[in-house]
């Protein structure tokens, strides 16, 4: 069996995951369906048809670097920290604090950027 072939194999479910959830957001958004329905269904069908888990070893796959962003985003820190940035921008708008909220955000992921690429920079020097 080539390479292609068997990671066509090994990868189906995750493939057809992806291509479901590429279909029911291009669908959703075309028919006007509420963006919070969307995001539930694309959520429940990443997660039954292993489509994250997947991705990250995709991301895993790519020489040199892929290795390291797959570390990073495995980190326990790395989601913690932008798990208590979601839910204090949920408190923040309910209190009418939308432009900080958003300063706030585009600040957490620069931050979760920059230890995506100092973590990378760090593995390689």
């Amino acid at each position: 069996m080539s390479r292609i072939k068997h990671f066509l194999y090994n990868y189906r479910n995750a493939i057809l995951a992806w291509i479901i959830m590429a279909l029911l957001i291009v669908i959703g958004v075309s028919l006007g369906v509420d963006e919070t329905l969307i995001g539930i269904a694309v959520v429940l069908v990443g997660l039954l048809g292993q489509a994250f888990a997947a991705l990250l070893a995709w991301i895993g796959l790519v020489p040199l670097i892929g290795p390291f962003i797959a570390k990073v985003l495995a980190l326990p820190f790395f989601w913690i920290l932008n798990g208590i940035g979601y839910l204090a921008s949920i408190v923040a708008i309910r209190q009418g604090f939308t432009r900080d909220v958003l300063n706030y955000r585009i600040l957490t992921i620069v931050l979760l950027v920059g230890v995506t690429i100092g973590y990378i920079l760090g593995k390689l020097i």
